[in-house]
């Protein structure tokens, strides 16, 4: 049976969170403002796609000046090793994220991944106006609540008759944590996942994904149960 490895990106694939740092370093809000909506979205107010909608309405950045930002981050220095020996042991490996097109494009680029497939939501710049839209949000399939809901990313490889694993780090991983087949966890995805009796897996980086995925492949067999 092939694994499909679901990647989050930001604070995962990416040890920093690029979208968050690149709201902060360009919003025209306050913080309270900015602080008001992070909270909203922690507490389920409201969902993923109503932040980032929010959080880009504040924003005053060109696509020049975005762009340059971004490449001020890198990758997990053990991701390209993992994704590698996973794609040639027969696996799959996928980033899934509510980060933004540009920069997930351009840095798995500059890391010699510009194969790997990724879904993230989309920026269009008009003048110093970041524009999203959400060509994943899985319009009468998801949750409805986020802009790339990684749950239907599950779903989809699991119709391929694949052993879904998904590596996250936060909050937006929530809707896959409930439905993957096997949950590596660290920071707030993995005391979500603790508060909710949700089996993961914490790992630190990269280096302890691929020493998982050693050991687990030989033993990887259907999920006999679900959750969420």
């Amino acid at each position: 049976m092939r694994t499909t490895f679901l990647c989050d990106f930001d604070g995962t694939v990416a040890p920093s969170d690029i979208g968050r740092a690149l709201a902060e370093r360009y919003s025209t809000g306050g913080a309270e403002q900015r602080l008001a909506l992070l909270s909203g979205w922690l507490s389920g107010a409201i969902g993923h796609r109503e932040l980032t909608v929010a959080e880009c309405g504040m924003m005053r950045v060109t696509e020049g000046e975005a762009r340059s930002f971004a490449r001020g981050f890198g990758l997990d220095p053990q991701f390209a090793a993992f994704a590698r020996e996973a794609i040639a042991r027969g696996d799959r490996v996928m980033i899934v994220s509510e980060g933004f097109d540009f920069y997930i494009e351009d840095q798995l680029d500059r890391a010699g991944l510009g194969d790997l497939p990724w879904a993230a939501n989309r920026a269009r710049f008009e003048g110093d106006r970041m524009i999203p839209s959400f060509p994943h949000g899985g319009e009468g399939e998801g949750c409805g609540r986020c802009g790339n809901c990684k749950a239907l990313h599950v779903w989809r490889a699991r119709a391929e008759g694949d052993h879904v694993v998904l590596v996250g780090d936060g909050l937006s991983d929530r809707c896959a944590a409930e439905v993957a087949d096997t949950v590596l966890a660290r920071d707030g995805l993995l005391g979500w996942c603790r508060e909710r009796g949700i089996g993961a897996v914490p790992f630190d980086d990269f280096a302890a994904v691929a020493a998982f995925a050693r050991r687990a492949r030989p033993a990887v067999t259907p999920s006999c149960t679900t959750r969420g």
